[in-house]
């Protein structure tokens, strides 16, 4: 059986939820130039998701801790995961990717194949 990852959008189209494994995390869309510059640096003890639109790159620098990411396409497919991905670090800009998902450590694992959107 596969795991999925669901967006719930909720009614003030604010704030969404993942649900991943019947597990929910707040995501939030860092949808302005601070949101994007700070994302999760500097948190500790994260407990919620970004989500950058039309980002196909990050970095881990100044981050307290380990997150998981997750790099889509348009239609939400994903194309790489990287568990536990360490502070410090560099994911370059991949092709065909659009959006990136910044997620608590060990809320996703490597068998994780789709994403469904869920309104």
């Amino acid at each position: 059986m596969s795991k999925y990852l669901n967006l719930c959008y909720s009614e003030s189209g604010d704030c969404m939820k993942i649900i991943i494994s019947n597990k929910e995390i707040p995501l939030y869309v860092a949808n302005n130039y601070f949101k994007r510059l700070a994302g999760l640096m500097f948190k500790k003890n994260i407990d919620y998701a970004l989500l950058f639109k039309k980002c196909n790159g990050i970095h881990t620098f100044f981050m307290k801790e380990d997150i998981d990411v997750i790099l889509t396409d348009k239609n939400n497919n994903i194309l790489y995961i990287y568990p536990n991905l360490k502070p410090w670090r560099i994911i370059l800009p991949k092709k065909n990717v659009f959006n990136t998902y910044e997620l608590p450590k060990g809320s996703i694992t490597k068998k994780i194949k789709s994403i469904k959107i869920t309104e």
